[in-house]
This record gives C-alpha cells, sequence and structure tokens, in this order.
C-alpha cells in the first residue's frame, strides 16, 4: 500500500470522525451552550400595587418582600413611606435583613404627606425639607438608590411656585449627597403632572443626584403620556408601570405599553420598572401576575 493512499485513507477517517462529532454537537439543544441572555431591563414591584390589603389588614410591609419573592419571583420592592409602622433603626434592619435574605433590594422609597417643598412661606418650606430629612436616613439605612418626593402645590404656568420648588430641592439634595441618595419627582398631579413644568425644576437645580420617576399614568387628560414620558426620561433614576385593566390578550386598556416601553429603552433605560397596580376590578395578586407577563414581553 503506498503511502499516499494511507495518508488518504487516515484524512479520510479523521473526517468521518469531525462528521460524527457535528453530528453529535448538533444533537445538543442550542439553549445548552447559548449564553443567558441580560434582560433589558429589571421588574419590581411598587408597595402601593398592595394598597387594599394593606389598609385591610390583610399584609403588612414587613412581609412585602417575602411576597415579592415568593409569589412572583422578583427581585426589587420600592417602599411607600406610609406603610411604615415606625422609622425606628432596629425595625429598617429587621426590613432589610428579611429582604436580604430572599435575594430582594429594596430600591426606593416614595414619600408622601411630608409637607409642601414649594409652599410660599418659607417657614413651611424648611419643615418640609426636614421632614423629608429622616427618609434620607432610612433609605442610606435600607441601602436604597433614591428617595421619591412631591413637588407640592402650585400650576403648571406658576414660575415662582416653580422657583420656590428648585431651592427647596437644591437644599435636600445636599443633604443626600454624603450618602449619594438620588431625590427623584414622579408626576404625581400639581405642576409635576406638566412635564415642562417638571423638567424645568430639573435643570434648574441641575445636579446628578436630582432626577424624575416616569409614571405611566398621573396625567391630567391634556396631557399627552407618551410625550410627556419622553420628555421625563432623560433624568429617569426609576420608572413606574402604572396599570389599572387588561384586556383578554393581556393589554392593559389605558396604556399602549409597547409604545410607551420603546420610550423607555429608547432613553437607554435599562433599570427596573416597578409594578403599580391599582385596578378595581381584581384581586391584587392577579393585577400584579397580569402587569408582570406585560413587561416580560419587552424584556
Amino acid at each position: 500500500m503506498s503511502l499516499d493512499h494511507c495518508t488518504r485513507r487516515s484524512f479520510l477517517k479523521r473526517g468521518a470522525h469531525a462528521v460524527g462529532g457535528v453530528a453529535l454537537a448538533s444533537s445538543v439543544p442550542v439553549y445548552a451552550w447559548m449564553p443567558t441572555m441580560k434582560p433589558k431591563f429589571e421588574i419590581s414591584i411598587a408597595a402601593w400595587s398592595f394598597h387594599r390589603m394593606f389598609y385591610a389588614g390583610k399584609l403588612k410591609q414587613i412581609d412585602m418582600p417575602k411576597v415579592c419573592r415568593e409569589e412572583f419571583d422578583i427581585s426589587g420592592l420600592e417602599l411607600v413611606n406610609s406603610f411604615f409602622p415606625s422609622p425606628q433603626y432596629n425595625y429598617c434592619k429587621d426590613l432589610l435583613k428579611r429582604a436580604n435574605d430572599l435575594g430582594v433590594k429594596i430600591l426606593l422609597i416614595m414619600c408622601d404627606g411630608e409637607g409642601d417643598m414649594s409652599h410660599p412661606d418659607k417657614k413651611e418650606r424648611d419643615q418640609a425639607i426636614r421632614q423629608h430629612r429622616k427618609w434620607l436616613d432610612v433609605a442610606a439605612v435600607l441601602g436604597c438608590h433614591s428617595i421619591r418626593c412631591n413637588t407640592g402645590k402650585g400650576g403648571p404656568e406658576d414660575d415662582d411656585a416653580h422657583k420656590r420648588c428648585a431651592e427647596s430641592f437644591a437644599k435636600l439634595v445636599e443633604l443626600a449627597r454624603p450618602d449619594k441618595i438620588n431625590v427623584i419627582i414622579e408626576n404625581h398631579w400639581n405642576f409635576s403632572s406638566y412635564p415642562d413644568a417638571l423638567v424645568k425644576v430639573i435643570k434648574q437645580v441641575n445636579d446628578p443626584l436630582f432626577g424624575t420617576l416616569p409614571d405611566f399614568g398621573n396625567f391630567p387628560e391634556e396631557v399627552n403620556r407618551y410625550d410627556a414620558v419622553r420628555k421625563m426620561m432623560p433624568f429617569a433614576k426609576a420608572v413606574s408601570a402604572k396599570c389599572h385593566n387588561f384586556d383578554v390578550e393581556g393589554n392593559e386598556t389605558g396604556t399602549d405599553y409597547a409604545r410607551m416601553m420603546k420610550i423607555v429603552l429608547d432613553a437607554g433605560y435599562s433599570g427596573y420598572v416597578g409594578i403599580e397596580y391599582e385596578g378595581p376590578d381584581q384581586d391584587e395578586y392577579s393585577g400584579i401576575r397580569k402587569c408582570q407577563k406585560l413587561l416580560q414581553r419587552f424584556q
């Protein structure tokens, strides 16, 4: 047998093994070796989604991290200051430990009822700043990235109120700076629900720790919610996916989520999008699940 023939036979034998190897490899599912795709954003739950259960005495805030993980397998929770039985240090440490044990991040605290940051009386504004300060301390203990505040009263054309608001928040941001806590404003009625007025305040303060929390709802009829969220997104530190009702296909009936989430993602946002279910027609767990499934379409 010639050397050339042996060489050709060895080559063909190696080739057959290679083909067999390819065939074997091709029988392995693609997903077994492909890397896991990172989602475009994370999903969290705003504690306000449980407000009916909370006020009915069926759910305590201390148990909300467990509900997030065990009922929905969700890793982010946004608190509401009025749900705190006490802002004491020991309570906060207990809440944090429970969340950490479950792999749930406490992301932010939504602060209401702590005074008017744009009040005409400076003493009232200063008191509002003091009232908000304790939530910065609580947020630092809980490892939150932000506290969500309100602008206070005033209309979209009330330049004086906007100026007073900016002055108050500039002071609050200085209090937040040592712990690097963001101070953010949601469109939560009064002039905060008018994006041009809100953005003007954000730009007047002009600080990286000061931003927005765009909510898909909370706009008056004369404001286009999609244009409004688009204007708020460049300053967004968090996003709130407001939902009320769903059709048979799982779409939210009041907001075009495909359109809204495109605005959010086109802005380069990749943080948490918080489910805020407020619908009256079904139990809160069902409403949260429907909003979760809807958001998962866009991850």
